[in-house]
């Protein structure tokens, strides 16, 4: 019999990949921990199982009086109850072995293999899986809905494991049917007695991400780089209705020839609208980014056309200067396209209409000779000098020349103001180039 539990534990070992000294070690411990349980057990012994042959002996430790065999045992940290002792640092050598192996031991050995073996078993199964799905936290995976209510957690079958879709994880205009397939992203794994706990995500940024990354293949080559996601999910307005969520994303292309927004888009625009089809609605916006503040905060409020940013980079606000028709657009719904716009950028916006900001600056007061060379002379009403440069052989930027009164003939003469002040509404690309500076 303790030949045939040695193979066994071989074939564990093949089948499972538990370590097969792991499996002895247990085993030993196990065995050790029912004879303890019997009567007229040594105070202090050991159980040994050779490798070879499969047998298995209990020794009485008999230690000299040097040694202190109360520093050596080892507590349940639950229970507190001794199950054993730490012999690592003491030499063997100065312990009396005596062997005391009760005639059934035999008996015992078999039935306590085989718990040690299953209780080895689900364990080792349990770490496997931990180890597989915490080095997968923010991937993007595949489940099948198994049990949803919308008043609770929704449980999404991955295979070998059920993971966990929280109620605070998921979107609020969506409904999980049972058996449905679903796209997540893994946002943290727990340990557990009962198994690896994985947690889902479909409001996370990073699902946005993944899914780009799936669709585009540029993105997924490292041509074209998500730089940065501002992600608002659908929610239920006051009346009940549905309404869709907005996302916005930064691209940029590593890559000479590479069209970011382009690839991101696809022919037809069909790359997106896979992606819009799996957040089930949801409108994105497409931006390319730009290391010049201005022009990148001018793009983020897209679709709206933006005619002038003022911006001050030690507040990092930004004033941005619409049409009088854009207003509404710039701002969005209940404020969304700003606020995304504000969050996609890491800027503070403030958004104004040509009138709104003409009547601001009405009363400005212009400075004579503050500040740096070729910067606008204008002074805010915060006290502030304009932040813009001043347009070439103008000593005012293209938004406050228009605000200058005339100066005396005595002077010398202000030049006119450029034909582009007075321009019609530009495109908002064109508007980028040329109004943002």
């Amino acid at each position: 019999m303790s030949r045939d539990i040695i193979e066994a534990l071989r074939q564990i070992e093949k089948e499972k990949g538990i370590a097969f000294e792991a499996l002895v070690e247990a085993l030993e411990d196990a065995l050790l921990s029912a004879y303890k349980k019997s009567p007229d057990s040594a105070e202090y012994a050991a159980v040994e199982i050779d490798t070879e042959t499969g047998d298995m002996r209990v020794y009485e430790l008999i230690f000299p009086e040097h040694i202190d065999v109360e520093a050596l045992k080892i507590h349940d940290e639950e229970t507190g109850e001794e199950v054993g002792l730490d012999l690592s640092g003491v030499d063997m050598s100065q312990v009396e072995r005596v062997e005391v192996t009760p005639d059934d031991f035999g008996r015992i050995a078999a039935m306590t293999a085989k718990q040690v073996i299953l209780q080895r078993i689900r364990e080792a199964e349990r770490d496997l899986m931990y180890d597989e799905y915490i080095d997968r936290v923010g991937e993007l995976i595949t489940g099948l809905v198994q049990q949803s209510d919308p008043r609770h957690n929704t449980l999404v079958e991955l295979g070998r494991v059920e993971a966990e879709l929280p109620r605070g994880e998921q979107i609020e205009t969506e409904h999980y049917d049972h058996g449905a397939r679903i796209k997540a992203v893994i946002i943290r794994v727990e340990d557990s007695a009962k198994g690896p706990q994985v947690k889902l995500s479909r409001k996370s940024d990073e699902l946005v991400r993944k899914l780009f990354e799936l669709e585009v293949p540029e993105i997924a080559d490292g041509l074209v780089e998500i730089k940065f996601v501002a992600r608002e999910t659908g929610y239920r307005g006051r009346d009940g209705k549905p309404v869709p969520g907005r996302c916005k994303i930064a691209v940029i292309s590593n890559a000479d020839g590479v069209d970011p927004v382009g690839a991101c888009v696809g022919p037809r625009g069909s790359r997106v609208r896979m992606v819009v089809s799996e957040l089930r609605g949801e409108r994105i916006d497409i931006i390319p980014y730009n290391e010049d503040p201005a022009r990148f905060v001018a793009k983020a409020l897209s679709p709206a056309r933006v005619r002038e940013v003022i911006v001050d980079d030690n507040e990092r606000s930004a004033t941005i200067v619409v049409p009088d028709d854009q207003l509404s657009l710039a701002i969005g719904k209940e404020g969304q396209n700003a606020r995304l716009a504000s969050k996609l950028t890491g800027w503070r916006i403030d958004i104004k209409s040509q009138q709104q900001m003409a009547e601001a600056e009405s009363s400005m007061d212009f400075a004579d000779d503050e500040g740096v060379d070729g910067q606008c002379m204008a002074v805010m009403r915060t006290g502030k000098r304009c932040p813009n440069q001043a347009e070439p052989g103008l000593r005012y930027c293209s938004i406050h020349v228009d605000y200058v009164a005339p100066e005396p003939a005595a002077e010398e003469p202000k030049p006119a103001a450029p034909e582009a002040a007075e321009a019609p509404d530009a495109p908002a690309g064109e508007a980028d180039e040329a109004g943002a500076e």
